[in-house]
């Protein structure tokens, strides 16, 4: 009977392969839409991944993610260097800035604060230029964050600092090294333009040493954010975590558990969690619209062959099994087939500004969505089978 049923289903060329292709398409919007998601999920912790030099992160007891802090007084770090296991701990300083251009454009930042003395926290940058940049006078480093167009300064000179007003209008250009920025009327040089992991939400990121930091947010009492602390090789990171937080009373986790704790914090908290439940319940709707659809119409029209089937012996139970068989190998040929092109598109379309990363639940969750749409619409598919009288193969007659 799994020969039989084969037969019948790439019998009809046409059905089956719009069985297929539907098929294909449902298991190609799961995973592409998973796979959308934990890429935006790994981006709201890039902070962390940016620094993997930190074994422990310590900051303020009510933090529970990267997006949503709140900054500790500058005591904490030399409560945190006094306790013994503590190879080094470096304090990083986060904060909103708002920077002029030259043509009188402003743009919002995310401004990132390092340690003077080790530079721990800054960027990589890729133009030839070091980290060391950052020590120069009043100087900075920007990236994109994820973002397109908002690193943008006029191309011609004439359109710089002009006393007639802003030049919103003009040909611009990318930021480079040499560019100049006042933030709140003080003014800062760009040394270097980095090319870090994007961020969730995007937003375009300027990092600076800590004495520029203070000089650009002084009104500001308590700045240091979080404190990377590296722990020796004799000591598990877990176990010098619960040692801070013990005798500073500040929360101290790895870097694992801060991943984790922000992704949490996202699908409580974030609106876009919801976009994405919805795109994956409606990427599963049209799913089954189109592989119901299909396979309702492919038995539909086979039924004269049930009907033969059922006059030579066949059992309602046999004529079941060739229906799930030829969903079964629906599912097999189609979600390979969508899950190969999702991982083949989005490498393909995956960039600073679109973010996309195949974990491995991305494609088990979209076999099962896959199989789950197809098993309804296989049951829907049988009932008239199942009804069907072996005379009806001779009412043509």
């Amino acid at each position: 009977m799994f020969r039989v049923a084969v037969e019948m289903l790439m019998g009809d060329k046409t059905k089956y392969i719009g069985l297929i292709l539907g098929i294909t398409f449902t298991a190609f919007l799961v995973t592409f839409a998973l796979s959308y998601f934990a890429g935006f999920m790994t981006r709201g912790f890039s902070l962390v991944n940016e620094n993997p030099t930190a074994d422990v992160w310590v900051m303020d007891s009510a933090v529970n993610s990267t997006e949503a802090t709140i900054n500790m007084p500058n005591s904490a770090l030399d409560l945190v260097r006094s306790v013994s296991g503590v190879s080094y701990a470096t304090p990083l300083y986060i904060g909103d800035a708002t920077a002029r251009f030259p043509n009188g454009h402003f743009q919002k930042f995310q401004l990132i604060g390092v340690d003077n003395a080790t530079l721990s926290g800054a960027p990589v940058l890729k133009t030839g230029l070091k980290q060391n940049a950052l020590r120069l006078p009043q100087s900075v480093i920007v990236d994109s964050g994820g973002t397109k167009g908002k690193l943008q300064t006029p191309t011609n000179q004439k359109d710089m600092w002009s006393y007639d007003g802003a030049h919103l209008n003009v040909p611009t250009r990318r930021l480079r090294s040499g560019d100049e920025l006042l933030i709140d009327d003080r003014r800062v040089i760009v040394t270097g333009v980095s090319h870090m992991l994007g961020r969730f939400p995007p937003r375009p990121l300027m990092y600076t040493t800590a004495s520029n930091f203070i000089r650009l947010t002084p009104a500001q009492n308590k700045r240091v954010t979080f404190i990377m602390v590296r722990a020796p090789k004799n000591i598990v990171p877990e176990i010098l975590a619960q040692k801070i937080h013990n005798q500073t009373g500040l929360k101290a986790v790895t870097s694992t558990e801060l991943k984790k704790e922000t992704v949490m914090w996202y699908l409580i908290n974030s609106e876009d969690v919801g976009d994405m439940v919805n795109m994956v319940m409606l990427a599963m709707l049209v799913g089954f619209g189109v592989t119901g659809v299909m396979l309702y119409m492919f038995t539909y029209e086979n039924l004269k062959q049930y009907a033969v089937l059922k006059a030579m012996g066949a059992t309602n139970k046999q004529l079941s099994t060739m229906v799930f068989t030829q969903a079964f190998i629906g599912v097999l040929i189609g979600s390979g087939i969508g899950i190969g092109i999702a991982g083949l598109f989005g490498e393909a379309v995956s960039s600073a500004s679109f973010p996309f990363r195949l974990m491995w639940f991305a494609p088990v969750l979209g076999f099962l969505s896959v199989f789950i749409v197809s098993v309804t619409a296989a049951v829907i598919s049988v009932r008239p089978v199942l009804k069907l009288e072996p005379g009806v193969v001779f009412a043509s007659r």
